[in-house]
This record gives structure tokens, sequence and C-alpha cells, in this order.
């Protein structure tokens, strides 16, 4: 069985096509689906998604990139707009220092606000991180400190020193097509060397990243088989073992969503 942990379905990108792009992730062996939100005026696109399909479920969060467009974002709202059924994890939240769309004052609010959400409601907190590594990991080791929530490190292609302070605290780390890239052996020297064998799911991060051999194409989730693939020889694993842990890393941390 595999589960995709991070998959983006609304907007343009499917728009018309989103019952054949599930149909694909299925014949595919793709069992469970988190889509993920990114801005909150999304979320109700998001979540009819997950209310749409049994096997989908969805986030609520504010991307860094959307961190300026509601500055005021409060925890009590966030963990209010979780109490969605189909809701089971908080974010996609973080810093993105790489192309500032947001200040940086506005992203580090923002990202406070959604650990504070993640700790009340224990909902996995769905973490974006790029070029920001030294200040992610003060933040989580101070937040940690403060009160346990439980961090998913996604699309993981940050440095060596964020992924052992992360995998300190009882990060999860997922693994998205970038692992498939030819130029990409610094990520999976980390994925390899760093991330623990336990904590370790896969995502497409649809609908960019495609994998290798599917680079150029519109990502979307039936592609998961070709990122399991590069984690199992990555970690020298057989592909069932890879499904295994992966499925078992996802079941763990998405702790409300049902094994089918």
């Amino acid at each position: 069985m595999l589960v995709d942990s991070h998959v983006n379905l609304h907007g343009e990108s499917f728009a018309g096509d989103l019952d054949a792009v599930i149909e694909r992730a299925r014949a595919a062996g793709v069992a469970r689906m988190v889509t993920i939100c990114c801005e909150l005026k999304d979320f109700p696109a998001v979540s009819a998604i997950a209310e749409r399909y049994d096997d989908i479920w969805c986030t609520i969060g504010a991307h860094p990139h959307h961190a300026k467009d509601r500055p005021d974002i409060t925890a009590g709202e966030l963990a209010e707009l979780a109490q969605h059924p189909r809701v089971v994890g908080i974010g996609e939240t973080g810093l993105d220092f790489h192309y500032g769309y947001s200040p940086e004052a506005n992203q580090v609010a923002s990202f406070l606000a959604h650990v504070e959400a993640a700790r009340r409601t224990d909902l996995p907190l769905v973490i974006h991180t790029r070029e920001a590594d030294a200040m992610m990991a003060d933040i989580l080791d101070d937040e940690m400190g403060k009160g346990a929530f439980r961090p998913l490190l996604h699309c993981y292609t940050s440095g060596a020193d964020l992924a052992r302070r992360g995998a300190r605290l009882g990060a999860y780390f997922s693994a998205s097509g970038i692992l498939t890239f030819k130029k990409a052996e610094d990520v999976r020297a980390v994925f390899r060397d760093i991330v623990p064998d336990d904590k370790v799911m896969i995502e497409t991060d649809c609908p960019y990243l495609a994998p290798v051999p599917h680079r150029g194409q519109r990502n979307e989730p039936s592609f998961l088989p070709a990122v399991a693939d590069g984690l199992a020889a990555v970690k020298n694993w057989s592909r069932e073992e890879c499904e295994q842990r992966t499925t078992d890393a996802f079941f763990a941390l998405f702790d409300k969503v049902p094994r089918p």
C-alpha cells in the first residue's frame, strides 16, 4: 500500500480532471492522500475535495509565501478551523527566505501561530523550509521546550544540521520526487545517513516536482511509486519494505486517518 502524505489537488492544475487523477492514483496503489491547504482563503475548496473523496483528507494552514495575506492569524482561529472532520493536520506553514514573498516578521508570526495550533489540537504540523535552516531549527528547539507538538518536515531538501536537530526532536520527514533528481545527491545523503528509518514517508507535492522518469510532466499522485523506488534505493530497502515503512510512519503521524 502507498500513501501520499502531501498533494495539492485544488486550483487550476486539476480543474475538470480531478476524477481521472484520483482514479489513476488508486490504480497505482495509492490508498490514502492528504491534500494541503496553502492559503486560508482556499480552505473551502481544499476541504470540499476531502469531503468528496473518501480516501482523501486535508489540512488547514497558510504557506509562508502567503503569511503577509493574513498577518493577524491566530492559533485559536486555526484550531477552530481544524475542527472540520476531514482535517488531519496543521499547515502547510514554515519559513521561506528564498523568494521573500512575505516579510520575515510575518512568516515567523504566522509560523508560531501554526505551532501553537498544532500543540492545542495535537495534529501534525506540516512544515516548509527553504533557506531558513538555522532559524527553523532554533524555533523548533525553543517551541518544543514550551510544549510538545508533532512536526513533519515535508519535501525535505534542507541541510544536514536541520535534519539532525529535527530528528532529535522526533520530527518526521517526507521525501518527494526531488530525491530522484540527478543533482540531488545531497538530499539523498540526508535521507540515507540522518533521517530515521521509522520517521520517513513519501509524497508527490503535486502538481510540481514530478519524479524521474516523469520529469517535465504535471506531477500527480499516480507517480508516487517512482518516489517509493527512489527512497528504497537510498535506504537499501526492497520496494515492499519501503511501502510498509512509509505507510506505517504515515499512520503513526496522521493518526486521524483510518487504515484501509
